[in-house]
Parts: C-alpha cells; structure tokens; sequence
C-alpha cells in the first residue's frame, strides 16, 4: 500500500489536467492551399520557364501541370535546402515560403496537361520493355511499378511521368546514375544499372504516355 499511493499520486500529476467539461484541444488543421494566390506567385516566379499553365515547351524544363502537389513541394523544399543540387532552382525556390510552394504546387496541379509524343521508332520497343517489364537480368524493376502503367504516378510518393520531356527525363535520370541528384536512393539505385541507350529508349517512351 505504501508503495502504490506514491505511483498513483505520480501519475496523477502527470495526467493532463482539464477543467470540468473542458475538452483537450483539437489538433491543427492544416491550412487549404490558395489558388488565387498561388497563380500569382507562379506567374510571378515560374511561367517564364515552365509555360503560362504548367506545360513547358522547353524540353530541358519539365512539365508541370498535373503533377502530384504534394511531389512538387517536396522538390521545391529539396531545391531551397539543397538537397536537390540545381543552382537556378535554388535561387528561385529560396524566395518562396512554405505557403507559397503549397499554394504554387496546388495551383499548377490543378491545370490540364497536354500530351507528349514518343520521337525514336526504333526504341520504342525497347522503352516500353523497359517501363512495363524492367531488365531482369540486372534486377530493374519496372518503371510502372511505382509510376503506374499509364504513367500518372501515385499522389505523393511517385511523380506523374506521363507526356514529360524526353530530354527532361534523360537529363535526370543521367544525374540519378552520376550522382549529381541525390534526393532518390531508389532513382539512384535503378539509373546506376541502366545503359545510354536504355536511358535514352524509356525516357522517349514516356513522353508518349498518356
């Protein structure tokens, strides 16, 4: 008896304490994205190199209407702390706040994407080999395991790949194999194994799916 008063005394004054019919307070919501303001920010700070609605004619810039918003902030955030090494992206996403990456994000997301097309007939084959089925005799897995098989991704663990720039999606998968992007452990691990020419085949298939 003596030695459970002091633990029921303990855990006593340990328990939060309400007032009579108060209610423990109610987690934070997180605040909805504002549309109106992330457009402004967008034209302010992206259109010039990612199109008036997100979809980039410059095949070195990505696309980005329809992307995942949830992906988009976290390569924003990535851009700004320099965990994804771009110079021109960092300068871009260090004027941004938390806010105005959700609302740019939400925004962009938000706009119709237009198709791409796939350029190089004679890899066509062996891109969509590449994306449906992998390489198994080097353990490479398929793209449309985590992509999806039409290429629209899974919201807020796999980007949407579908009608992306060939060259984008080279141009990133060359720096997933070098090392140069280093935000994906996954990306790295499969880009490592993967060949020029295979790089090249599956990047111009994407571009073709929709």
């Amino acid at each position: 008896m003596k030695l459970i008063l002091p633990l029921l005394l303990a855990a006593l004054l340990s328990a939060p304490a309400f007032a009579a019919g108060e209610k423990p307070a109610a987690a934070p919501v997180p605040a909805k994205p504002d549309l109106a303001k992330g457009e402004a920010k967008y034209r302010e700070v992206c259109m010039a190199c990612h199109a008036e609605d997100g979809n980039s004619a410059i095949p070195a810039n990505p696309k980005l209407a329809r992307q995942h918003p949830e992906y988009l902030v976290k390569q924003l955030q990535e851009f700004k702390s320099g965990k994804r090494n771009n110079a021109v992206m960092k300068g871009f996403a260090s004027t941004l706040s938390d806010d105005d990456m959700k609302n740019i994000s939400f925004w962009v997301a938000s706009k119709p994407a237009k198709p791409g097309f796939a350029k190089e007939k004679e890899l066509v084959a062996l891109g969509e080999k590449i994306y449906r089925g992998g390489i198994q005799d080097r353990q490479i897995a398929a793209c449309a395991g985590c992509h999806s098989p039409n290429g629209a991704g899974i919201p807020a663990q796999f980007p949407r790949l579908a009608g992306q720039h060939a060259d984008y999606t080279a141009a990133q998968l060359n720096a997933f194999r070098d090392g140069s992007r280093k935000n994906s452990i996954q990306m790295s691990l499969v880009a490592a194994k993967m060949n020029d020419r295979e790089i090249k085949a599956v990047s111009d298939y994407i571009a073709g799916l929709r």
